[in-house]
């Protein structure tokens, strides 16, 4: 929307001789205007000074009303101006104020046209894209972290789906590493007569840290580790039926976790199935001269002419590491969906691996195109969380308490809900909570999560966006009638400067859309569903909805009110986050 308003002004500026592609910015205040062009090269053409250039555009530009038609505007005696409505110099630019009336027809007619379709673009039309997310581990814990990897993947699959884009959501389960070895190791040497208790995946978390922290201060006792882990890779018949048990135990709980966080995989690889595939890479590898054998007999690829330091694709005893399955994983995805490219989504330290493994297909003729887009760490308040040393916070403890907390709220908010809506409203809210703190910060910062700040209803919350939404729906609730006999809106109406920028606001959906997936950045959602519920809720403060002065200027700011709703909705649905009729 906001191109179709930007290329109206564009038209005027052809008009005044300006033929120079320039781009048309926001001012930082709206005293200022609500687009701004910049003369400095123009004025380079013109050979004269950026100052003078301006002034020399808006001479051109004069505007003089033409009787009688309400909003419409024109230059001299000829020219249109449509959507703008008056034009200053401010030094080297020139600044242009819209006209609120027609931006209001503009954009509430395109919105109400659109609906849950507003802000799509066909950036991506006949491309296809595979995004791989969390990537988690079985034998660990799905701790917070792992939740903010799955929030960061909706939102880009759902960016890209809104941009045209064919999108495969996939994810590949560690189910073979050295975590494992440790996590069957601790069980057999502390645990081999006990019981497991009903949440059977929390225990083996529990269980890998346990090992890991004995390891750390017996480092004597790797060598039994990591006879585990060749056994597994050999399927040893007495440790294999219990590996494929506890493996089991984490997919059943991965599925149950995933589903209530909205997640939707059409495919998941198993390192387990791609680890001899990997080997015999390897071996070919070896055979080519891309790979050689290194000290001790380790396999090893020398990436230090590209920076990239020494990488090893198998241990010294056989075994093979993260790189031995990646190299066929990336091959597969490609086969199997025949994409144009291939995202993975992991924490920041993983960074130089993935640049390695880009470089190392790159190497063996393998030209697809791969994106690493890294995320920062979630720390609790006293420091950075590890899994080996069992300071995580657990996501199924983390909702709990969200929930718990939410739930009581709503109880005291609403002695007369039924319980059941009650614990509707209290759910929609935590997600809400869970998933907005996740995202509100660029991807690659880390991030202190706080329940406390996350559950307020005021501030930049997830809760604070649901409340606004539900104020909406409580006066659209209140107008029905209102809204069903509405023929036809005065959009001349709607010229208070608190609707004007919400307007500008509703226009800009589409290029925050854009921005967003161009940046690989959620929180560029997440800020604009702040901006848009803040400036209502001023809007809504200053000026009456339902009491306004006449029929007529409540049903355009029914409209507008409707307008609104309908975009927080469509961004916090990129967000997977759902609204609650009332609160």
């Amino acid at each position: 929307m906001m191109v179709a308003i930007k290329s109206q002004v564009q038209e005027l500026l052809k008009s005044a001789g300006v033929n120079i592609a320039g781009d048309l910015s926001v001012p930082p205040n709206a005293e200022m205007g609500d687009l701004s062009f910049a003369c400095f090269n123009i004025a380079k053409e013109w050979k004269i000074n950026p100052a003078e250039a301006a002034k020399n555009i808006k001479s051109k530009l004069e505007i003089v009303p033409i009787a009688n038609r309400g909003s419409r505007l024109a230059v001299g005696r000829n020219l249109e101006l449509g959507i703008t409505e008056r034009i200053e110099v401010a030094g080297p630019y020139v600044n242009f104020y819209l006209n609120t009336s027609a931006l209001a027809k503009l954009v509430l007619d395109e919105i109400q046209k659109q609906k849950n379709n507003y802000g799509e673009n066909e950036l991506g039309k006949g491309k296809k894209i595979i995004i791989e997310y969390p990537s988690n581990n079985t034998h660990k814990e799905f701790h917070i972290g792992h939740l903010r990897n799955v929030c960061i993947g909706n939102v880009l699959a759902r960016l890209y789906e809104k941009s045209g884009y064919k999108v495969y959501s996939v994810n590949y389960l560690n189910d073979f590493g050295n975590h494992v070895a440790k996590c069957l190791w601790g069980l057999f040497k502390f645990h081999k007569d006990e019981k497991p208790p009903a949440n059977k995946q929390k225990w083996l978390g529990d269980i890998y840290a346990e090992a890991s922290r004995y390891l750390k201060d017996h480092p004597g006792a790797a060598g039994e580790v990591a006879e585990v882990q060749k056994k597994i890779e050999e399927k040893d018949p007495e440790l294999w039926p219990m590996f494929m048990a506890t493996r089991q135990w984490s997919l059943e709980k991965f599925k149950e976790i995933f589903k209530q966080l909205g997640v939707k995989h059409l495919a998941v690889w198993y390192e387990k199935d791609l680890k001899d595939q990997g080997q015999k890479i390897t071996d070919e590898l070896v055979q080519k001269g891309v790979a050689k054998t290194g000290e001790g007999g380790a396999i090893i690829i020398d990436l230090s002419q590209y920076n990239l330091d020494v990488a090893m694709l198998r241990k010294s005893n056989g075994a093979g590491l993260y790189l031995t399955s990646d190299l066929p994983l990336a091959m597969s995805k490609f086969k199997k969906f025949k994409v144009d490219e291939s995202i993975v989504i992991t924490g920041t330290e993983q960074n130089f691996y993935f640049k390695q493994l880009h470089k190392i297909l790159e190497i063996i003729g393998f030209q697809k195109k791969f994106t690493h887009i890294g995320y920062g760490l979630v720390n609790l308040k006293q420091g950075k969380m590890s899994s080996r040393l069992g300071n995580v916070i657990l996501y199924e403890d983390l909702h709990d308490e969200i929930y718990e907390k939410l739930k009581i709220e709503s109880t005291q908010r609403h002695a007369d809900w039924s319980e059941k809506k009650i614990d509707q409203t209290a759910h929609i809210l935590t997600m809400a909570a869970l998933k907005f703190d996740m995202q509100k910060h660029e991807a690659a910062k880390n991030i202190t999560f706080d329940v406390q700040e996350s559950t307020s209803f005021n501030g930049f919350t997830g809760p604070y966006i649901l409340y606004v939404v539900a104020r909406i729906n409580s006066i659209l609730k209140k107008s029905i009638k209102s809204l069903r006999s509405i023929k036809s809106v005065k959009f001349d109406l709607l010229n208070q400067p608190e609707e004007k920028q919400l307007l500008l606001l509703l226009a800009k959906y589409e290029d925050v859309v854009k921005s967003a997936l161009a940046e690989y950045n959620p929180s560029v959602i997440t800020r604009y569903c702040f901006d848009l519920a803040q400036q209502f809720n001023d809007f809504y403060n200053k000026h009456s909805v339902l009491n306004a002065e006449n029929k007529d200027l409540v049903a355009a700011r029914l409209q507008l009110s409707l307008a609104v709703k309908n975009v927080l909705e469509n961004a916090l649905g990129l967000l997977t986050i759902d609204t609650a009729e009332e609160m």
